[in-house]
């Protein structure tokens, strides 16, 4: 697994503060296959996982099997592990699920919502915009992973809040195919802050109509190839 990181950089680590080993491993092979270090449809090898994350092999094991449930990995009998493959149709049929989910997020989030949450978002899209400027495609990636995060967890439903961290995963693998495209990144950060406003106004219907529009620019995205 490569990363590169250029010495200006500052990227955002993936918080393991209290965490267990197993929770360690797999938020470290998560963040991998979601930017594709691991390339989907590669056979992986245990062993070399281990080394990549410097995880033992029970937290890496147990780390399969939660991202095999979550249809990032796939388990193949007598193959070993694959990292689930992409496609256009899976895709789409993504993106519709994501619409009727983060609408409800979005409706939720407007009623509950501090302005502790909304400064929290703030400073989570500028350090966006950095890692833009920067082209830390990874860094991005992550913190993008945190803005979405925040959202689920201000819409104060925690069954809601695991469904949406697992489209968003799966999401993100196809999202970092396309970040290399010119401008798509300003139209993100544009869309956060769209999403921002509407929730700060505590409008529930703006701010499902602008989720609504950041996951359908996601999917134009896309079919831009």
């Amino acid at each position: 697994m490569k990363t590169e990181v250029t010495e200006t950089q500052e990227r955002p680590a993936i918080d393991e503060a209290g965490l267990s080993l197993n929770e360690q491993a797999y938020r470290r092979f998560k963040q991998a296959l979601v930017t594709l270090s691991y390339k989907p449809g590669e056979y992986l090898n245990t062993a070399q996982v281990m080394s990549d994350l410097s995880m033992g092999r029970t937290p890496v094991n147990q780390a399969i099997h939660r991202l095999s449930n979550e249809g990032l990995l796939q388990i193949i009998p007598r193959k070993g592990v694959m990292v689930s493959p992409l496609s256009i149709d899976d895709a789409l049929e993504l993106i519709e699920v994501r619409l009727a989910n983060e609408v409800l997020c979005m409706k939720l989030a407007s009623q509950r919502i501090a302005a502790q949450d909304i400064a929290e978002l703030e400073a989570i899209n500028q350090q966006i915009e950095v890692a833009s400027q920067q082209r830390d495609r990874d860094g991005m990636m992550l913190l993008d992973n945190q803005f979405h995060q925040l959202l689920a967890k201000v819409a104060g439903n925690k069954m809601l809040m695991d469904i949406l961290s697992v489209l968003h995963a799966q999401a993100q693998r196809f999202w970092a195919s396309s970040l290399s495209k010119e401008g798509h990144m300003q139209e993100v950060i544009e869309e956060h802050r769209a999403i921002i406003s509407a929730l700060a106004a505590r409008d529930a219907q703006a701010a499902a109509d602008a989720a609504e529009g950041h996951i359908l620019s996601f999917r134009n995205a896309l079919l831009r190839g």
